[in-house]
């Protein structure tokens, strides 16, 4: 997950509502209501239950997901996995099982970290030009 080693963890009983900002990765067990930013990489295990937008480098979801995902690097979707809500990302793995239900816009040059790419794409994706917009729906 970090390089660094550096990795906050939301154990499993845990609720949590509001902003959750990480220096390094984070790892999510509990549940997470409001908005999440990581320097690193974030990792919703299968017990997980976040409602919430994630701004990362890469990030992973095995649980339940509601809202948009922002990630310069990977976003993973997997077995059992569920996320309804969109993804911008560099590069986009769903695995077999697992459930996608929204709008996916892949960013060959990384996501910038701007809303504003992401909210052009979706206001209009013919408009945006170099990036695949596709919406897939797994059931």
């Amino acid at each position: 997950m970090a390089d660094n080693g550096e990795v906050t963890i939301v154990g499993v009983g845990a609720r949590l509502e509001g902003n959750v900002v990480s220096a390094g990765s984070l790892r999510i067990d509990g549940q997470v209501k409001g908005q999440i930013n990581a320097d690193g990489d974030v990792e919703l295990s299968p017990q997980s239950q976040v409602e919430a937008d994630i701004r990362a480098q890469n990030v992973s979801v095995a649980g339940r997901f509601k809202g948009n995902i922002l990630v310069k690097g990977k976003a993973h979707l997997a077995r059992g996995g569920r996320v309804d809500g969109n993804i911008t990302s560099k590069t986009l793995v769903i695995e077999e099982g697992g459930i996608f239900h929204g709008q996916s816009v892949m960013d060959g040059g990384g996501a910038q970290g701007s809303q504003s790419a992401a909210a052009g794409a979706q206001a209009n994706p013919a408009e945006k030009t170099g990036d695949k917009t596709e919406q897939v729906k797994v059931p």
